[in-house]
C-alpha cells in the first residue's frame, strides 16, 4: 500500500508532508515544474517510490502537481477543502499552519482512502488553458473599461490602446478556441450537440467542454449540478431555526458565471426552458430563484444531449428535480 503524501497547496509554493508509521516527514517546494521535479526527488530519497498523495481542490492552484504526480504514477486524490476540515474538526485539531494541515490532509488519506483523481486528456487540458486565459482577459478588459468612465483626459488614450490590444487578444484566443474544437472530432461533435441547444454559445460550450470533460466523469446529472454549485443549501434546524435557502456554491464558479446568461437567453428562446421559468413565475418565484433554477434545466439538457448523443429535441421533455 502506497505511503500518503498530504499535500497544502498555496500560490506559490506547497507544504508536503510524507506519513509513513504514524511518523512525518515535511518540506517545502515552489509551486513550480521545478518544485514538483525536487518532491520527486525528495520522494525518491525518503523510499516513497510510489505514494497515495491528497490535496485540497482550491481553485485551479492544485492542477500542475496533481497532473505532475498523476502521470508519474503516483495515486492523487483532489478533496473539497470542506472534507477536510470536517476531518479536523472531528480530531478536535487546533493547530492552523500550512505545515500542519499538510500533516492533517495526509492522515485524512491514510484513514479514508479517498477516490483517485485522474487527469483530463491533453486537448481537454488544452482547451481548458485557452478558455480560460480568454476569461481573464476579459477580466482585464472589463477593469480598464472601468477606469475609462472616470479616467482623466490625459489618460484616455493609454487606457483606448490598452483596450485595443486586449480585443485584439480575446478575438485571437477565440479563434484558438474554435480551431482547437474543430481540430478534434470527439470535441467538434459535443460542440455541435450543444450549439443544437437554443440559448447555448461559444463560451458556454468550451467551459462545459473543458471544466467537465464534456461530463464524461459524471454518472447523473445530479453530480454534475453539486459539481457546478448549483444544489440547494436549506438552513434548517428543530423548530427555531428557519434561515433562507440558497446555492451552496461550493463547486465551480467558471461553471455557474458561464451558464448565467446562456439561463437568461434560454428563458426567451428555449422553449423547453421558456415554458419552465413560466410556471414559476406563476408560482410567483422571484427572478433570481427563477435564473438559478433555468440554469439547472440548462445543465439538465445538456447532460442529456451530450449523454444520448443526440441534438436537442424540443419536444422531448426533460424530468426536473
Amino acid at each position: 500500500m502506497p505511503l500518503s503524501l498530504g499535500i497544502d497547496i498555496a500560490k506559490k509554493k506547497f507544504d508536503a508532508a510524507l506519513l509513513r508509521d504514524g511518523k512525518f516527514k515535511t518540506k517545502v517546494f515552489e509551486n513550480t515544474p521545478t518544485g514538483f521535479a525536487a518532491l520527486s526527488d525528495w520522494l525518491k530519497q525518503h523510499g516513497a517510490d510510489k505514494v497515495h498523495a491528497c490535496m485540497e481542490a482550491t481553485g485551479i492552484l492544485y492542477e500542475g502537481l496533481a497532473v505532475f504526480l498523476a502521470d508519474a504514477g503516483h495515486d492523487v486524490s483532489v478533496i473539497n477543502p470542506l472534507q477536510i476540515k470536517a476531518f479536523g474538526e472531528s480530531l478536535l485539531s487546533r493547530t492552523k499552519t500550512d505545515k500542519a494541515d499538510a500533516r492533517l490532509i495526509a492522515r485524512f488519506c491514510e484513514a479514508l482512502v479517498p477516490m483517485r483523481w485522474l487527469p483530463d486528456p491533453p486537448e481537454i487540458r488544452q482547451l481548458k488553458a485557452l478558455g480560460r486565459r480568454r476569461e481573464a482577459l476579459i477580466e482585464m478588459r472589463t477593469q480598464e473599461l472601468n477606469r475609462d468612465l472616470s479616467a482623466d483626459s490625459r489618460v484616455q488614450e493609454s487606457i483606448q490602446a490598452v483596450i485595443s490590444v486586449l480585443n485584439k487578444e480575446i478575438d485571437d484566443i477565440a479563434k484558438r478556441i474554435k480551431d482547437h474544437i474543430n481540430h478534434h472530432p470527439d470535441l467538434k461533435n459535443k460542440s455541435d450537440l450543444l450549439r443544437s441547444i437554443p440559448g447555448i454559445g461559444d463560451v458556454c460550450i468550451e467551459a462545459v467542454l473543458s471544466e467537465t470533460n464534456g461530463f464524461a466523469n459524471f454518472s447523473k446529472v445530479e453530480q454534475v449540478i453539486a459539481y457546478m454549485g448549483l444544489s440547494p443549501r436549506e438552513k434548517s434546524s428543530g423548530s427555531s431555526v428557519r434561515g433562507k435557502s440558497g446555492l451552496c456554491k461550493t463547486g465551480n464558479r467558471r461553471l455557474r458565471k458561464v451558464l448565467y446568461m446562456p439561463a437568461l437567453v434560454a428563458m426567451q428562446h428555449n422553449p423547453m426552458v421558456k415554458a419552465f421559468s413560466k410556471r414559476l413565475k406563476e408560482k410567483a418565484k422571484n427572478g433570481k430563484l427563477i435564473a438559478c433554477a433555468c440554469m439547472k434545466k440548462l445543465v439538465q439538457i445538456m447532460f442529456g444531449v451530450l449523454k444520448n448523443n443526440q441534438p436537442f429535441d424540443p419536444a422531448y421533455n426533460v424530468k426536473f428535480s
